[in-house]
């Protein structure tokens, strides 16, 4: 469906990339895709499980999911992939109010299970895990971070072999100056030190993946994610080897002016 909305599209590796003249194109064209993603497994599928991502770059393919009135939320169970450690309950800031506010409020999925950074970490890695791990992954939307992690498996502590589901992790400073780049956080040293985040396993388990990628201060990350090595030091060279996952960048992010 997005081809008819995409400038140009290229394969590499196994990677589908669809290139858009801007981010709401981008969005749009993302959203329609999971929304038809969604109904076709839901038309023969009792429920599907889906993981997303909570950053700015997501915004536009969150609001075209919201909107999709046809979309049998009931029957889907929600997870987020990542959670600054910290941070306290009601801060602005948390990937899980992200999400609840521009989607899971709106929508109301079935079941939504969200990292809680304030349990012990060996606990909440256990109870995440075990629910992550009860069914298989439909769906995954992400995006890739300036310094080319996923979620917030940055290259130094990013294993494509990682044998948990969900870890604690540090935070790279390329990763912390994002935060603050994106307006979410006014300084790098108000940006957490640490975080829980679903491993690369954890989301290129997911049957069909959705990354949406705009703006220019991604463009080289999304460079190296398409012409760099397949390597740990730009962890989303990963999606290159996932069967069916399918890059969304803009002009800005893609390279062209």
């Amino acid at each position: 469906m997005s081809e008819q909305l995409a400038v140009r599209t290229e394969t590499v590796d196994a990677l589908k990339v669809s290139v858009f003249k801007d981010r709401g194109a981008l969005g749009t064209a993302a959203g329609m895709d999971v929304a038809a993603k969604i109904k076709e497994l839901l038309s023969r599928k009792a429920g599907i499980r889906m993981i997303f991502a909570a950053a700015p770059s997501q915004n536009e393919l969150l609001e075209q999911l919201a909107q999709d009135k046809e979309i049998d939320w009931s029957r889907i169970t929600a997870f987020h992939m990542d959670e600054y450690i910290g941070l306290p309950n009601d801060a602005p800031q948390k990937f899980s109010r992200f999400l609840c506010e521009r989607l899971f409020d709106k929508v109301k999925p079935g079941a939504v299970h969200l990292i809680d950074s304030s349990n012990t970490i060996d606990g909440e890695c256990s109870r995440y895990g075990g629910l992550l791990q009860e069914a298989p992954i439909d769906i995954v939307c992400l995006g890739i971070g300036e310094n080319g992690h996923i979620a917030f498996n940055d290259p130094p502590v990013a294993d494509f072999n990682d044998p948990l589901a969900i870890k604690a992790v540090e935070l790279d400073d390329a990763c912390r100056q994002q935060q603050v780049n994106d307006g979410c956080f006014p300084t790098f040293e108000a940006v957490p030190t640490h975080a829980l985040t679903l491993t690369i396993p954890a989301l290129l388990s997911g049957a069909h993946l959705y990354c949406s990628v705009p703006g220019p201060t991604k463009r080289n990350a999304v460079n190296r994610t398409l012409n760099g090595p397949v390597s740990t030091e730009c962890p989303s060279t990963s999606l290159r080897n996932h069967p069916d996952c399918t890059l969304y960048v803009d002009y800005d992010s893609y390279g062209i002016s």
